[in-house]
């Protein structure tokens, strides 16, 4: 499976997120500019944390204009599975492939260590090595993570289990504890957290390897030829 790391101006988790691809999970991966315009070639598509173009205006609001934003969106289209973390998160929400928007943290104070996240959806490309109600451990480094949405969307996402990851104790005021949800289609996950520091016991949890390896497992299941 070859996966892309998307890299932006500004963004600092491409690194890690790099080398949870390689080294933890075993699979090819590239780094892939802001200013590519062809994805064809992958089969997942990441989108890593940081500050995007300095977070100016809004954290993603400049870089959902980027080039590679097509691609991202045709690769979306096409079932192949986005993940955006932290920032990449924020980049989703801005181009419209997930619902909803980012707000500052309720403290008003940047956040930077683990927490606890309960898994209310095993059933997505990006959770099935969880069990429903799984209580893990990941880190988050945010001063926008404050996620928001009207009572409609909600209403939706509850009612489509669209709610993939839920805070066991919210760091930040998100609504409704939610910590990442998934698109209608189940191909595209955000999630504030950062599954890509927590792939090592070393790194204080290895809990985040589990979502990588879901994506894995289920594009195999997907692929496996029939006679």
């Amino acid at each position: 499976m070859r996966f892309a790391v998307i890299v932006f101006p500004g963004s600092n988790c491409d690194l890690d997120m790099y080398h949870a691809i390689k080294d933890e999970l075993g699979e090819e991966v590239e780094y892939v500019w802001h200013n590519e315009t062809d994805l064809e070639r992958f089969d997942a598509i990441l989108l890593p944390g940081g500050f995007s173009y300095g977070d100016y205006l809004r954290s993603g609001a400049i870089a959902r204009f980027s080039k590679v934003m097509e691609s991202v969106q045709k690769a979306a289209e096409a079932g192949k599975p986005i993940l955006g973390v932290c920032n990449g998160f924020q980049v989703l929400l801005e181009a419209g492939l997930l619902p909803g928007a980012m707000k500052r943290n309720e403290s008003l104070k940047f956040i930077c260590r683990p927490v606890n996240l309960v898994v209310e959806n095993n059933e997505t490309m990006f959770s099935t090595a969880y069990g429903k109600g799984e209580v893990i451990s990941i880190p988050v480094a945010h001063g926008e993570g404050n996620y928001y949405c009207d009572e409609e969307t909600h209403a939706k996402l509850k009612e489509n289990n669209q709610i993939v990851y839920r805070y066991e104790n919210n760091p930040n005021g998100s609504l409704d504890d939610i910590a990442g949800i998934i698109n209608e289609k189940g191909n595209v996950l955000g999630m504030m957290p950062h599954p890509e520091r927590a792939v090592d016991e070393l790194l204080g949890s290895a809990d985040g390897l589990k979502m990588f390896k879901s994506i894995l497992q289920n594009w195999r299941e997907s692929h496996v030829l029939t006679p």
